[in-house]
């Protein structure tokens, strides 16, 4: 049902005479649908080849959904983009289009850290079926009136989170508190990194991190128990904006967040912000976020060849310009990069260099086709009864790798 009324949904949008039609799916609302929109419009003009025809289909989580409901039916779109994590799924399942051999694919100058050849183990060795579009790294949002007012500066280890925490938070009623975080895997999975561990282990064992997980979960255990962080509320995206709201109104001083939201807290705060790396554990470490371009391998050929016509358009500097700088995302292409450097656009933004500079400390994903089940309906609902409910650390993984071996 969903996939078809979806399908309407493109219909419904007229597609010149003469020209080759490509469906694009595409989640997140706000400022980044209005630059994705008019960069999709922009194609469109270019050219009077093909005509892509983008429609909207809710938060990320939503938009697998249906997708995965439209793969089933078999009235998936042409275009769509997808959380990195599921790229192996899909993968393997046999339902994308490999990419690599089509025109100007293998030319496209992207950034390893970025692209499929370094997001994950061993990419490279395997067929190009995921190109990236909004990539993004894990990083530190200062409220730098309040740090300037203590004399602080960005925290480059746990140890120095902790004091910093404190320093910053007012106890009293209707006070402050020194930091802020999501409870959510993509965090988990850094300051497991931080902490020296991987959530898979080489030889493939779903080890959670073993010490290093509870490690993790125990640091954030340990700020919210302290009341150095905000417990904190709903799931998914409702958590993230309440965690962005929380540090615009002075509630939270200090928040991890993504990328993603650089542009709109720029545009927001009503104090001096400051974007910094996330701080080391035993090391430093982040992993990377965000979505790929994916075609799906059903659809009619032309279709396909035309989508691909639109992802070398969305490569071009010019594009990946405007999307990152205008968003806060991570230029995907090397040639952008250069190009921004030379116009004086990091010297003129110090925040925006901050993800990009951390690409030199990323971990690769695992390439695991269970890797999107366990986050979502093992690990994600497991940390929060953790933090919140201050389980035993401990056990609550001990518990979610039992359930992992589980045959699906």
């Amino acid at each position: 049902m969903a996939g078809g009324s979806l399908l309407t949904a493109c219909a419904s949008q007229v597609v010149p005479k003469g020209r080759v039609p490509v469906s694009l799916w595409f989640s997140y609302g706000g400022t980044n649908r209005e630059v994705l929109e008019a960069l999709v419009e922009r194609f469109n003009r270019s050219q009077t080849r093909d005509f892509v025809q983008a429609v909207y289909q809710g938060d990320y989580f939503e938009g697998l959904a249906k997708l995965r409901t439209a793969i089933a039916a078999r009235c998936a779109p042409v275009l769509s983009h997808v959380v990195g994590e599921v790229v192996p799924y899909l993968a393997e399942a046999g339902v994308l289009e490999p990419l690599a051999d089509y025109p100007g694919v293998r030319e496209l100058d992207l950034i390893p850290e970025l692209g499929q050849e370094r997001t994950w183990t061993s990419g490279g060795a395997r067929p190009v079926c995921a190109l990236p579009f909004n990539r993004s790294t894990p990083i530190a949002y200062l409220n730098g009136d309040l740090f300037a007012q203590a004399g602080l500066a960005a925290p480059r280890d746990w140890a120095e989170l902790r004091a910093v925490a404190k320093r910053l938070t007012e106890p009293k009623a209707g006070g402050r508190f020194g930091f802020g975080c999501p409870i959510n895997w993509w965090f988990w999975v850094a300051l497991v990194a931080q902490a020296g561990g991987s959530i898979v282990a080489e030889n493939g064992r779903i080890s959670l991190g073993d010490r290093a997980g509870v490690q993790a979960l125990g640091l954030w255990q340990e700020l919210v128990r302290g009341g150095l962080m905000k417990p904190p509320p709903g799931r998914d995206y409702n958590a993230w904006e309440q965690c962005n709201q929380d540090f615009l109104s002075g509630r939270v001083a200090m928040i991890w967040s993504s990328t993603a939201f650089l542009k709109y807290l720029e545009a927001h705060a009503p104090f001096k912000l400051i974007a910094a790396p996330l701080p080391a554990g035993t090391k430093r470490a982040v992993p990377t976020g965000g979505t790929f371009w994916v075609v799906l391998r059903s659809a009619p050929s032309a279709e396909k060849a035309a989508a691909v016509r639109f992802l070398r358009f969305m490569h071009e500097p010019e594009q990946v310009i405007t999307w990152a700088t205008r968003t806060g995302y991570i230029p995907v292409t090397r040639t952008a990069v250069r190009m921004l450097e030379q116009r004086g656009y990091y010297a003129a933004h110090p925040n925006d260099r901050v993800a990009l500079e951390q690409l030199a400390v990323a971990e690769p994903w695992p390439w695991s086709v269970d890797l999107f089940r366990i986050q979502r309906e093992i690990v994600q609902p497991r940390l929060e009864s953790a933090v919140i409910q201050q389980r035993d650390a401990s056990a609550i993984l001990a518990e979610a790798r039992a359930l992992a071996l589980e045959p699906t």
